[in-house]
């Protein structure tokens, strides 16, 4: 297969699900003899992706402003320099402002190809991701969503690639080191002693976080020293919701056994001292990483039964499955789990290398 060239256009490199695929696609297309260009607004991330071989080209495409339709010449020009192969895009206003700039494209023009990462409300808007060539959608979910709500999408042009993770990140039986563990009870007294229940999600009302302390109550009702750590729900302007959180465990009596904390960069660590890993979100998610992430490492997951968490529990581990909103099927399986401690599967097939080598085949066969 000759060298293509694939440019990748997503807002920022900042921080996220989608941004993390997009640096694996391109250390995927820097192994195997391919240009790996990005076009972004660039962000903290950016010197990860150069360090990789990969090039970048700074444009603001995900600024959500009548003026960003001035990018519409640059990224036309941009993109008649590099001559691509493939372009894929991976959020809706670049996929808005790439269908501009191909017309009136000299050349031939690149093929299309969009990721679809989340379950993004159906609307005009939103239906240019499903107008490229090839609609990767990383779940059976997001597919679904796609067909059922633009259902003049021809199906053969959707493929699934699932997110996968790399199980070298997180070994099976992995602990923590001595020093770290010191430094976490250091930290965290209130969680020392118990069974320590981990919801990891950003600090807004659908990732379940007060069905999680109304869980951990229950528990502690039934016996079991549980402790609770809700990591990522603390950020910057969202200090209300925080102190409902906080007001809720007091009314419920377990504000004692209770952490809530910013995001932190030592998951794995987290999983692997927990006795479970909850995915609570009242909204489907699209797909659910900290499942694969939490199972990789052998922590169960008990989770809502919808959405991509629903899918990767029931392919992976369907005894941590719950129908969404039966609080009291949620309490009879966190105790069975903690009790029982069903064995969690020893291989993850979601894994980085399958997502990779999927895109990366996607690609050639449209470029061939």
């Amino acid at each position: 297969m000759r060298p293509l060239t694939v440019v990748q256009l997503l807002p920022a490199l900042e921080a996220g699900g989608v941004e993390r695929s997009t640096l694996e696609i391109a250390a995927a297309l820097r192994a195997r003899g391919h240009r790996a260009v990005v076009i972004s607004a660039g962000g903290r991330m950016l010197p990860e992706l150069l360090a990789l071989g990969a090039e970048h080209i700074d444009l603001d495409v995900g600024r959500k402003s009548l003026r960003s339709l001035r990018l519409i010449a640059p990224l036309r020009e941009q993109l008649q320099r590099i001559a691509p192969d493939i372009v894929h895009v991976r959020s809706r206003l670049p996929a808005w402002l790439l269908h501009f700039a191909l017309r009136g494209y000299v050349g031939t023009r690149p093929r299309r190809v969009s990721t679809v990462h989340g379950l993004n409300s159906p609307n005009h808007y939103s239906r240019i991701m499903t107008r490229a060539e090839r609609i990767v959608c990383v779940s059976q979910t997001v597919r679904d969503h796609v067909l059922h709500y633009y259902p003049r999408t021809d199906p053969s042009r959707l493929q699934v690639i699932e997110r996968g993770i790399d199980p070298a990140d997180y070994p099976r039986g992995f602990r923590p080191s001595p020093q770290w563990r010191q430094a976490f009870a250091d930290a965290y007294p209130e969680l020392q002693g118990g069974r320590l229940l981990l919801l990891p999600g950003r600090g807004t009302r659908l990732k379940g976080h007060r069905e999680a302390i109304m869980l951990l109550a229950a528990l502690r009702d039934s016996g079991e020293d549980a402790r609770l750590m809700l990591v990522g729900a603390q950020q910057a302007g969202r200090e209300s919701y925080v102190a409902e959180l906080w007001a809720l465990a007091e009314r419920l009596g377990v504000a004692g056994e209770l952490a809530i904390t910013p995001q932190r960069s030592d998951l794995r660590e987290l999983y692997a001292i927990s006795a479970l890993v909850l995915q609570l979100s009242n909204k489907p998610e699209s797909f659910g990483r900290t499942v694969l992430e939490a199972l990789s490492i052998g922590c169960p997951v008990l989770g809502w039964a919808h959405g991509g968490v629903g899918e990767l529990l029931h392919h992976l581990y369907p005894v941590g499955a719950v129908q969404l909103g039966d609080v009291n099927a949620l309490l009879r399986s966190a105790l069975q789990l903690l009790d029982l401690q069903p064995p969690v599967p020893e291989q993850i097939p979601f894994t980085l290398a399958a997502m990779q080598s999927a895109t990366i085949a996607l690609y050639e066969q449209l470029a061939a």
